[in-house]
């Protein structure tokens, strides 16, 4: 992309375009009928040389600048890495921490359809997966910090919202709403990620990103039950926009901007596409307009996802298990209140089991992914590969279906109560195992990490949200076992197979793929 450092910011997230040159079309707005800057006198011609020449000597000097955040100290790195991860830890926690609440829920609005009491919940994981597509362009055109800044504090307005709806409607909305906000850390964070560490330090930061979104779902649950039993559900809502205001205070005057080309042009540095090899640049925001600009950039997550395999196949392994989770979320409820005669408050701690998968998971499964992932680097002369992260993937797919299994037949037999919060506590330490290093595949791979990510998001949001809405049918018409085992086939079909296939196979894919980071 060309254009002066004032006019110009650069869509990429790390260093090599993601698309190739004949789908330019599709992608980008239509083309300057000649080469934009090309002229055919020749002093032009070496004017464009020395401007070439001058941006790659600033490239040269980026690597070694002091404001290019992989070259912060290590504290101010983990600041950025911790701040994003409270901001990816308030959004999941606001979305299930009425799960133990949703029969209040029910009585306060007068709710009597079980699909329609899930859905108070999960329509918050439609959006969730509608905002990555917005957000996700926006940080990469506007850079990251103010997308997640602004989108906080809509998020705290929006759950205020939620305490102080009236009606099933109005409640309903404002789910919605909150939803769309909250999603922004999801679509940015791992992009952030990306901007702070090379691919072989990079795990254990996605690992503290990755907890956010995984432990906040599993933590609601455990405080939101004693609040609601012993204050109101509404006092949920405001407890969450307690957080977020935290989380404004703390992340607003300390989050510093992580995108490269954003900071680049604050200093004034030029900014050069990184398809450097491109025939025809792409149209900078200032020739198309800001909106067409977007509309560009909202179909980059739809491309990735649905024209590359492994990009689908990863982000819907994810999404299976993302979509099982929030099941579990919306029949415990039921099972333990029911079956095992919990209370409300009582209930948000049989979500303790898949937290402590998660915790468990976190701890070893970050270290693994990195001594493998360096083991299998310096086997191959020190150069690290993406399918270097499949490994831990494939490992960690093996007690996905166990713990599913463990959780539904314990559950149709009613045995005692801790059984199944054991399997689900399995389930959580595969979940957890698995995310990390298809995340890691995703950043590593893709140069526009935060829409890869997005794509991964959106359609593990979409799963989320359609999974609780047909969980008590499906559980009553098969029972706990025979609806787990359906759902623990769908893991192993899927969760086994693949990774292995792209562990082998991958190199070959990508080498091919003009979406692919060569």
């Amino acid at each position: 992309m060309s254009g002066s450092p004032t006019e110009t910011i650069s869509l990429a997230t790390s260093h090599t375009h993601v698309l190739a040159h004949d789908d330019t079309n599709d992608l980008h707005a239509p083309q300057l009928p000649s080469r934009e800057g090309l002229s055919a006198n020749p002093d032009h011609k070496n004017e464009d040389k020395i401007k070439d020449k001058d941006v790659d000597d600033d490239d040269d000097d980026w690597e070694h600048d002091s404001a290019n955040p992989r070259n912060w100290c290590p504290t101010k790195k983990w600041v950025a890495t911790t701040l994003v991860s409270m901001y990816t830890f308030v959004a999941p926690l606001g979305s299930s921490m009425m799960a133990p609440a949703l029969p209040d829920v029910a009585i306060k609005y007068g709710i009597t359809s079980p699909t329609v009491t899930a859905m108070t919940m999960s329509i918050f994981l439609l959006s969730f997966a509608i905002g990555p597509l917005f957000m996700a362009p926006l940080s990469e055109m506007y850079g990251r910090a103010w997308v997640l800044h602004i989108a906080n504090l809509f998020f705290l307005a929006f759950n205020i919202g939620c305490a102080l709806s009236p009606n099933t409607a109005t409640f309903i909305v404002f789910r919605f709403l909150a939803g769309f906000a909250g999603s922004a850390p999801m679509a940015c964070g791992g992009g952030v990620i990306a901007d702070l560490f090379a691919e072989r330090d990079r795990a254990s930061a996605m690992a503290l990103y990755t907890l956010g979104p995984l432990m906040g779902p599993c933590l609601g649950p455990i405080m939101a039950g004693f609040i609601a039993e012993s204050v109101g559900v509404q006092n949920l809502f405001y407890l969450i926009a307690a957080l977020c205001g935290v989380a404004a205070v703390l992340g607003i005057p300390l989050l510093k901007e992580t995108y490269a080309p954003v900071i680049k042009l604050r200093h004034g540095k030029a900014v050069q596409d990184p398809e450097k090899a491109a025939t025809c640049p792409a149209l900078t925001p200032h020739q198309i307009g800001r909106w067409a600009y977007l509309w560009i950039n909202l179909k980059r997550p739809v491309i990735l996802v649905t024209r590359s395999f492994i990009c689908f196949i990863l982000s819907f392994y994810m999404a299976l298990m993302y979509g099982i989770y929030y099941l579990m979320f919306a029949t415990f409820p039921v099972l333990f209140s029911e079956v095992y005669h919990f209370s409300t408050g009582i209930s948000g701690l049989a979500y303790i089991g898949i937290g402590f998968g998660f915790l468990s998971a976190t701890i070893f499964g970050a270290r693994i992914s990195d001594k493998i992932y360096i083991y299998l680097a310096t086997k191959n002369g020190g150069k690290g590969k993406p399918e270097m992260r499949v490994p831990a993937l494939i490992f960690g797919s093996f007690f996905v279906p166990v713990g599913i299994f463990w959780y539904g037949w314990s559950a149709q037999a009613h045995i005692h109560y801790i059984m199944p919060i054991i399997g689900t506590g399995i389930f959580g330490f595969g979940l957890m195992t698995t995310f990390l290093p298809i995340q890691l595949y995703l950043v590593d791979t893709f140069t526009y990490a935060a829409s890869a990510m997005a794509a991964a998001s959106v359609l593990r949001s979409l799963l989320g949200f359609a999974f609780p809405l047909f969980g008590e049918q499906m559980f009553a018409t098969l029972g706990y076992g025979g609806g787990n085992s359906l759902l623990a086939g769908l893991a192993i079909v899927i969760g086994i197979p693949f990774p292995i296939w792209i562990y082998y196979a991958g190199e070959g894919i990508r080498a091919k793929s003009s979406l692919a980071r060569h």
